[in-house]
């Protein structure tokens, strides 16, 4: 499972790292930055949890 976000849609709401914040970090305006490689099987639900509470749906799980 892989973490992809547009940046183009991201506006920096922080939604996803309070709801996973050990698998979305934010840039030093608050943007989410990409996490690099596969999610751990054990924070998949976690994963999902980040990419609904994005309000611009600029995150994809894959």
């Amino acid at each position: 499972m892989k973490i992809t976000i547009d940046s183009s849609l991201c506006s920096g709401h922080a939604r996803c790292a309070a709801a996973a914040p050990e698998l979305f970090e934010l840039d030093d305006d608050g943007y989410a930055l990409p996490f690099a490689g596969e999610v751990p099987a054990h924070l998949e639900n976690a994963a999902r949890e980040g990419e609904m509470a994005c309000p611009e749906r600029a995150i994809t799980i894959e």
